[in-house]
């Protein structure tokens, strides 16, 4: 039995969202337990409450022993705002824990992965779970905790260690006292509902900060706005401009996004959920 605590550090989700995963739990996973903390559902302006109360339901569940992982409950914006003073309030048992979520809450897994904290991964959150190709890429995810690597990005080799954000996450984590090490790593990177000149800022704003990558993989680029002229690039051709600028190879595509084909990337080693 995985026992697995879901906590909102971003924007809340509603009581139908926990629903629809509890059914899917139940129906096809019995092997783990889902429990949702109540301030998944609070709510203060954009928030699943205020920092404090964001704060202790993430540290409520991270540090409490009964608890296998930790599952983000959904993006957003806010999770930011926490990420260094829980990583600096979290016990022996949340060093052995599974964290996984990805958008805003790369931020999270971030300051986790810098602290050397549990076994992160980016995946899809329970708020996903509602809807028909949503619940497949939720699906992925519980088979991951269970032990099946089935759902990993296939690039994933076992010797390279890898990490995969949200372009403006890794963007706005850059020099900050949360950005970990990735040094050797081959980056993922995706995006949503950004126009092509503001990923090419982002891509401007990390080619030179940074550190000697392994390579970098291009995830789904989705919702693009439409400009009032053409950018002039595609998304690919302006991923690789800046690897070339930097001096980084460019590897391919990762099957990572905001879409239901987006793939597990545990941070590190690729393995099943608690490999260290």
């Amino acid at each position: 039995m995985t026992n697995i605590a879901i906590c909102a550090p971003a924007t809340p989700i509603t009581r139908d969202h926990a629903a629809a995963l509890e059914r899917l739990v139940a129906d096809e996973f019995p092997e783990h337990s889902v429990t949702f903390h109540d301030q998944c559902f609070a709510s203060a302006g954009h928030f699943a409450g205020d920092d404090l109360t964001r704060l202790t339901g993430l540290l409520e569940c991270a540090n409490d022993p009964a608890f296998d992982a930790v599952w983000f409950a959904k993006g957003g914006y806010g999770s930011n705002r926490i990420a260094e003073a829980a990583v600096a309030r979290m016990n022996a048992s949340a060093r052995s824990k599974t964290y996984v979520g990805f958008s805003d809450c790369g931020y999270l897994l971030a300051a986790l992965y810098r602290a050397g904290i549990g076994q992160c991964a980016h995946g899809s959150m329970p708020v996903s779970a509602r809807s028909e190709t949503g619940r497949e890429a939720v699906r992925r995810v519980l088979r991951w905790f269970a032990g099946d690597n089935s759902g990993l990005e296939p690039s994933l080799d076992g010797v390279t260690p890898a990490a995969a954000f949200n372009l403006i996450t890794l963007a706005m984590l850059s020099k900050t006292p949360t950005m970990p090490d990735l040094s050797g790593h081959v980056l993922m990177v995706e995006e949503v509902s950004e126009h092509l000149y503001s990923i090419d800022r982002m891509f401007f704003a990390l080619a030179g900060s940074l550190p000697r990558l392994a390579g970098l993989r291009l995830g789904a680029i989705t919702a693009v706005p439409e400009n009032y002229v053409e950018f002039g690039q595609s998304e690919e051709e302006i991923a690789k401009y800046w690897c070339d600028r930097a001096g980084i190879p460019y590897l391919g595509r990762a099957e990572i996004g905001h879409n239901a084909d987006n793939k597990v990337v545990p941070f590190g080693l690729a393995g099943p959920a608690g490999a260290a």
